[in-house]
Formats: C-alpha cells, sequence, structure tokens
C-alpha cells in the first residue's frame, strides 16, 4: 500500500504516461518554471513584510520625534509681567 490506496506500481505507471505525453525536456522546464514561480513568490511576500516592518518602525519614529519637539504648556509670562512692574 502505498498514498491513499494507491501501490507504488500504479504511481510509477502515471509517472511513465507522463513522461510520454510530455517529454523530459517539457517536464524539466515545467519544473523550472514551477521552481521561478515560487522562489518569486516567497521573494514578494519577504518584501513585503520588510516594508510593513520599516512602515511600522518610521510610523513609532514619527510619533516619538513629535512627542519630542512639542514644547512644554508653561505659563511664564504672568511671573515676568509681575517681576517688571516691581
Amino acid at each position: 500500500m502505498g498514498f491513499g490506496g494507491i501501490s507504488i506500481w500504479q504511481l510509477l505507471i502515471v509517472l511513465a504516461i507522463i513522461v510520454l505525453l510530455f517529454g523530459t525536456k517539457k517536464l524539466r522546464g515545467m519544473g523550472g518554471d514551477l521552481g521561478g514561480a515560487v522562489k518569486g513568490f516567497k521573494k514578494a511576500m519577504s518584501d513585503e513584510q520588510n516594508a510593513e516592518k520599516q512602515t511600522s518602525e518610521n510610523k513609532a519614529e514619527q510619533i516619538q520625534n513629535s512627542a519630542e519637539s512639542k514644547p512644554a504648556d508653561v505659563n511664564t509670562t504672568d511671573k515676568t509681567k509681575d517681576n517688571d512692574k516691581a
């Protein structure tokens, strides 16, 4: 017994029929194309994750910078006016 009730001999017969129909060169080309597609997909996914990580880091940095650049609301003008009058 093989995979799901399919014996090894049945798998070999199916493989032989596929090789006869398509030929080894075409199968190699299809395998290469499939491998290239998978590689491209993985690269696109990692690029997207890196871009998301970069944008989240930039947002956090912008929030931190904006919090640091805001002046404190301190009312010092009242005290200086009183000192000038005296």
